[in-house]
């Protein structure tokens, strides 16, 4: 049976039919995330959380969509979700406790994103707070908006800006060092 059969399989409840898919691809899914997030531990919670997410969605599988494309975009946004939460937890508060800003220049970087984070200097205090409401306190635009006191097209504008400018600072970067 191909993959998307399965799936559909699984979908109606067929646990074979899951099994099956698990056994095909468990090594390519927990692969991705070694490759990405580089600790096994985080990887293997990253792991059941995506197969927790598949089964959340199985019925939501429409079989004109290849299966292994799918899993993958469930995988990838699984990475995304863990290391922003794993970035907004190390940036408020330490192991004891405390935030971080008590101890530390808020504007060091943080494990993982390292790179991303030494690139925030290029930005905006604009662009930089904009992206803090975003993606770390996970506002919409018209909330960031609100709080920046401008529209909710000049919020999305802004963000989109920002991010643009951070991937050029960091494709800048790739393989320089510190010269920019």
């Amino acid at each position: 049976m191909t993959d998307e059969e399965l799936m559909l399989s699984y979908a109606a409840g067929d646990m074979e039919a899951f099994e099956e898919l698990y056994g095909r691809h468990k090594s390519r899914v927990f692969g991705f995330l070694m490759g990405k997030l580089k600790d096994r531990g985080e990887a293997e919670d990253t792991f059941q959380a995506i197969f927790s997410k598949l089964h959340q969605n199985r019925h939501r599988y429409r079989p004109d969509i290849p299966f292994l494309p799918w899993l993958f975009t469930i995988s990838r946004n699984a990475v995304i979700d863990h290391v922003r939460k794993k970035a907004a937890r190390r940036k408020y508060m330490t192991d004891s406790g405390y935030p971080v800003e008590s101890y530390a220049d808020p504007d060091q970087g943080l494990g993982s994103m390292d790179e991303v984070l030494s690139e925030l200097s290029g930005l905006s205090e604009s662009q930089r707070r904009a992206l803090e409401l975003r993606f770390s306190h996970g506002l919409t635009f018209a909330e960031i908006a609100e709080r920046m006191q401008t529209s909710a097209d000049n919020s999305r504008q802004i963000i989109s800006r920002a991010v643009r400018k951070l991937r050029s600072l960091i494709a800048g970067r790739g393989g320089k060092h510190e010269e920019d």
